[in-house]
């Protein structure tokens, strides 16, 4: 008999779907709880908490373009032909509805291992064209738990190519260079342990997914009315009736050129300083791509514009978790968060501890960048007091920020907006990935110790 772990499942399923909140609540409620932990356990009183939350609401704004760049950009290439072509020969592949479900995880996460937001938008794209095809084929796939195994893909994100935390300490001139210097994301990102932890994740989230399905009788499938893939950016023009303005809107030409000078900028980056990655040079590498691949000027802003119907829930929200950083990290909030895991610390487990710390801050701060820029500086200092490795304190930050996110679900928000469900769909399952992924990833860094 094949395993079942619909039983596991089922609790969490059932809390998620009567009582998990609308993503723009659980903002809300994160708020209230830190306005009152900040008042009632630091000496702040409830104006100057005020005031600090009130100032902070702008504090995100730089960086909060910079995620919705990465986040249109990543889209758009995900929805260029040659990667929509490449998604539906893969959603063919599965021969049975576990292999389905495995698969999503697989994709979706190699993906976020090349970039988080791209993950999110390959996964809700290769959910739907899997639910399509398994239904041509009469597989009955259960579509929220399809969502839900490419959301889980993204539990590896910050252990890839995008990741804010070893990028940052691989920036020259950022916040803590005096006490760490460069650490180059060859110890970090490309060390052998950790991309080892990302395999082994990533294949036990695919098992487990594999094996979440409810009774056939419950299964919910894919509706046709749901959403799906854009309208071609060029489809439905008259060549004939063409005026010249609108041929070189259609030119690939333009496109293609613009696309090589962000190309050309990228290599130069690199050969000028090496393999050293920041979140611009992501996002230019992905609009460069972006670029090559569309049709023309007017195809790849159509796919931008079509991105962009992703973003209004991560604009309204940044601002409200922008400010709740200001109040945790001015009102000595962050080291009640984080001093309480440092002193159970040794050596072998400071990694570990900080994976866990990541994990309960990520809840109120769902920024890998904002979240290191608080908690560095105090891992950072533990790690010199016990001779930790600093790779090992930061990659424990980074793991703790794409832990939780599978119960935080800012990050669910665009891939949510591609697939047309509602949080509370996936959740269940989320928390079921959620213990998977603590037991590999928190095991793993025990193993590391002290590196």
């Amino acid at each position: 008999m094949r395993l079942s772990l619909d039983r596991v499942a089922r609790p969490f399923v059932v809390f998620s779907e009567r009582y998990y909140p609308d993503p723009f609540v659980f903002a809300i409620v994160l708020t209230a709880v830190t306005l009152v932990l900040a008042v009632v356990a630091t000496p702040t009183g409830a104006g100057e908490t005020l005031a600090l939350w009130g100032a902070g609401l702008t504090g995100f704004l730089g960086f909060a373009m910079q995620i919705c760049l990465v986040l249109v950009a990543a889209h758009a290439l995900a929805h260029t032909d040659a990667v929509r072509r490449a998604i539906d020969r893969v959603a063919r592949w599965p021969r049975n509805e576990p292999q389905a479900y495995a698969l999503l995880v697989l994709l979706a996460g190699t993906a976020s291992l090349v970039a988080g937001a791209l993950g999110l938008v390959v996964g809700a794209l290769a959910a739907i064209a899997v639910a399509k095809e398994g239904r041509a084929r009469g597989l009955r796939l259960h579509f929220p738990l399809l969502v839900a195994s490419a959301y889980g893909g993204f539990v590896v994100w910050h252990m890839g190519y995008s990741g804010t935390a070893p990028l940052a300490v691989a920036t020259p001139g950022h916040s803590l260079e005096a006490v760490t210097g460069l650490i180059p994301i060859t110890a970090t990102t490309f060390s052998a342990w950790n991309l080892g932890l990302a395999a082994l994740t990533l294949a036990a989230v695919a098992f487990v997914c594999s094996r979440l399905a409810p009774p056939r009788d419950e299964i919910v499938a894919w509706a046709e009315d749901a959403p799906g893939l854009p309208e071609d950016g060029d489809a439905g023009e008259d060549d004939a009736a063409q005026t010249p303005a609108r041929r070189i809107d259609g030119s690939r030409l333009l496109s293609g050129a613009l696309g090589l000078l962000f190309l050309a900028y990228v290599v130069s980056w690199f050969r000028a300083r090496g393999f050293q990655l920041t979140l611009d040079i992501v996002n230019w590498s992905f609009v460069a791509t972006g670029l090559l691949l569309a049709r023309s000027p007017r195809h790849y802003l159509a796919l931008i514009a079509d991105a962009s119907r992703t973003l209004g829930p991560v604009v309204l929200q940044y601002p409200l978790y922008a400010a709740v950083v200001a109040v945790i990290t001015q009102t000595e909030l962050v080291d009640l968060l984080s001093s309480g895991f440092v002193a159970l610390a040794s050596p072998r487990t400071l990694g570990f501890w900080a994976f866990v710390s990541g994990g309960v801050l990520n809840v109120f701060v769902p920024s890998g960048g904002g979240q290191w820029a608080v908690q560095g500086p105090i891992f950072l200092a533990a790690a010199k007091e016990l001779g930790v490795a600093h790779p090992v304190v930061v990659m424990g930050v980074a793991y703790g920020d794409q832990w939780t996110n599978m119960i935080q679900p800012f990050w669910a928000l665009p891939l949510l907006a591609i697939v047309g469900l509602r949080a509370r769909a996936i959740m269940g399952y989320c928390f079921v990935i959620l213990l998977t992924s603590f037991v590999c990833l928190g095991g793993g860094l025990l193993w590391v110790g002290a590196g």
